[in-house]
């Protein structure tokens, strides 16, 4: 399996792109840099986009997507929660802001909706797809992806505290976890919703007290304005628990 972070960042600058996740080039994990990253050719090529959340970041480029598409005679499915469909629908896909792709052309839709449940697996060709709801601010949920060679990734997308209870009996070799600002960001109205190293280090610990290892870790979803800080504590946390913690940059490729 090779996994490319497309975006690493929670800001879009010259030099930094939202939330997305490339899997062997044909599995997107969100949607905030797929179209800002990838050429059409490449977009093309796309076999699902899995969305963990509705935030803009993480939905942004399903429209522009969705064109592209369009103009190429190709369908697309996209798998998400039921609240980030609904969003997609109700507000950028409603016939006024952008087409409604889901509907046109009526024969065979541009973008098909597929909703997920925590807990309920499904496939998608070789790869096979485990939903596990992550605490943030609204309904979210992490994907674990196994493809047919070995190797597992969980991705967390957005998370506050308490996401590693849910992962400790899925034995993950990679995780992509964000870490969105330094600890001194982490009071408790952070608990629920995003990560700092702090809270990274809490989780992580947990995960391995539970399991006895630690996978290779991969963290996005970083404040570009703050990241020198960020990669500090980050650097201290795998020092304490003798992990392996790379904080992401676009276009970094990992291989299981």
């Amino acid at each position: 399996m090779e996994i490319k972070i497309l975006g690493a960042h929670n800001t879009e600058s010259l030099n930094t792109r939202l939330a997305g996740i490339l899997v062997d080039g044909v599995l997107a994990l969100d949607a905030g840099s797929l179209t800002s990253s990838l050429g059409l050719d490449e977009q093309l090529k796309l076999e699902a986009v899995l969305l963990t959340h509705r935030h803009y970041d993480h939905i942004r480029d399903i429209p522009a997507l969705g064109m592209g598409l369009f103009l190429s005679g190709k369908s697309l499915d996209i798998y998400a929660p039921t609240d980030a469909l609904k969003v997609l629908t109700d507000y950028c896909l409603n016939g006024d802001i952008y087409p409604r792709f889901t509907h046109k052309p009526a024969e065979k839709p541009v973008l098909v909706f597929k909703p997920v449940y925590p807990g309920k697996e499904f496939d998608i060709g070789s790869y096979h797809v485990l939903p596990v709801s992550m605490p943030h601010s609204v309904p979210s949920v992490g994907y674990l992806i196994e493809g047919a060679a070995k190797g597992r990734m969980f991705y967390t997308g957005d998370t506050g505290l308490g996401f590693a209870d849910s992962i400790t009996k899925l034995a993950p070799d990679v995780l992509i976890v964000e870490v969105t600002a330094p600890s001194r960001f982490g009071d408790i109205d952070w608990e629920g919703k995003h990560l700092t190293p702090a809270f990274l280090e809490e989780e992580l610990a947990g995960f391995k007290a539970i399991c006895g290892y630690l996978p290779r870790i991969y963290c996005v979803h970083m404040s570009k304005v703050l990241e020198d800080e960020i990669k500090a504590e980050l650097s201290e946390v795998a020092g304490k628990l003798g992990a392996d913690i790379t904080p992401a940059h676009e276009g970094i490729v990992i291989t299981l």
